[in-house]
């Protein structure tokens, strides 16, 4: 007989898993079926921040900073044993391009949209102690702010929220690979193989949180849905022996502008990100040599002791995708909101999560349950994710 469920979850990145536990919490019947394992994709190669996004408040997306300052609360009470607030350290130099005031104006209005919370606050370092900051260019530097921020571990984070759905009922189902979507008068019907065998489940609601592999999911239905266009763009990360130790050093690539970050990462130094348009079967996005010396150059420019590294000195790299609306210009620069469609003409109940941040993962699935909650039978909730418990 085949299992019935009031919600199916394509997807075990970090925005399935928090479906899937909003909707387990809610009292629902829910599972998940992911093609590898869990966190396999973009969800274990983040930058490992849970962050409100100081750098969206240049593009004026106050709204999303203020929403992911909230989250990261919500985290650090929830999981203090995987978000740990960290110093953020901003160098100044005489050519940086976002000059005191700008910096200073910007920390003032994060604070502000923290709620003044004593994790909003920010100083200046004392030029006395800037010799103690892991070796960083001294050379026409004028000053140094600090600002607190959060760091987690984004595959050990995805992996307890599942733990968190399974704890509430929520059935997971790896490795499954969907294979065909069937609408029918109520329900759904989702096919997918498991070793080799033919499978199907059916549901009242569709969730497909498959991330940069979203469209491909939605063309295994007949006639096909509205797809929304999308660029895949490629993050990638460096690891370097040595930690750094003094904090997370938010720095302004020379070479573009860009925002990079330099980090202690298990006893290294994690380097990231890039963003370079990505075209092909996301199961093939790999870290370029260009890339890797982008970040080589970028983090040298402002750490001496990197100078003369090159790409064999790397310890480890890895690459993920966003998923961005298409809009011209680059990528860094473009809004990160995300964005939840419906098709209710071809796909009524099919409901496809486009972009998602790590830090608002929770409020994406929120977001996501109060848009399918109508769809779904009446039951009595178990609990409220605001305020779950995250296992260790």
């Amino acid at each position: 007989m085949t299992a019935q469920f009031d919600v199916v979850v394509i997807g075990g990145g970090i925005h399935g898993a928090g479906v899937a536990q909003a909707v387990a919490a809610a009292g629902h019947s829910v599972c998940l079926l992911e093609q590898n394992q869990i966190a396999s994709g973009t969800s274990s190669k983040s930058s490992k921040l849970i962050h409100g996004g100081l750098r969206y408040l240049e593009s004026a997306q106050f709204s999303l900073v203020k929403e992911c300052l909230q989250e990261r609360e919500y985290l650090l009470n929830n999981a203090p044993h995987l978000v740990e607030l960290k110093p953020f350290l901003i160098p100044i130099y005489r050519h940086t391009q976002r000059r005191p005031m700008t910096i200073r104006l910007g920390l003032t209005l994060y604070a502000m949209l923290n709620a003044f919370r004593s994790s909003g606050r920010f100083k200046s370092i004392n030029k006395n102690l800037w010799s103690d900051l892991d070796g960083i260019l001294l050379d026409d530097l004028q000053y140094v702010f600090q600002y607190w921020d959060a760091q987690t571990d984004d595959k050990l984070l995805t992996q307890a929220v599942i733990a968190s759905a399974v704890s509430m009922d929520c059935e997971v189902i790896k490795p499954a690979k969907v294979t065909r979507l069937n609408q029918q008068k109520n329900n759904w019907e989702v096919e997918y193989e498991q070793n080799g065998q033919k499978c199907s489940l059916i549901s009242k609601v569709v969730v497909n949180a498959a991330g940069p592999w979203v469209n491909q999911v939605l063309e295994l239905m007949n006639p096909r849905p509205q797809l929304k266009s999308v660029d895949l763009v490629q993050g990638t990360h460096i690891v370097l022996e040595g930690e750094t130790k003094q904090g997370i050093y938010y720095l302004e690539s020379p070479l573009d502008k860009r925002a990079i970050f330099v980090m202690p990462w298990y006893g290294n130094t994690l380097i990231g990100t890039t963003e370079k348009s990505f075209i092909g079967d996301p199961a093939n996005v790999d870290a370029s040599d260009e890339e890797v010396k982008y970040l080589l150059n970028s983090a040298s420019f402002y750490f001496p002791k990197y100078q003369n590294l090159h790409v064999d000195h790397v310890k480890d790299k890895f690459a993920g995708l966003r998923v961005l609306p298409v809009a011209e210009g680059a990528a860094f620069s473009r809004p990160r909101e995300t964005s939840i469609f419906e098709d209710k003409v071809k796909a009524k109940g099919l409901f496809t999560i486009y972009g998602g941040k790590l830090t608002a993962y929770r409020a994406t699935s929120a977001l996501t349950l109060s848009q399918i909650s109508h769809l779904l039978p009446k039951v009595k909730p178990i609990a409220d994710t605001r305020f779950l418990k995250l296992p260790d």
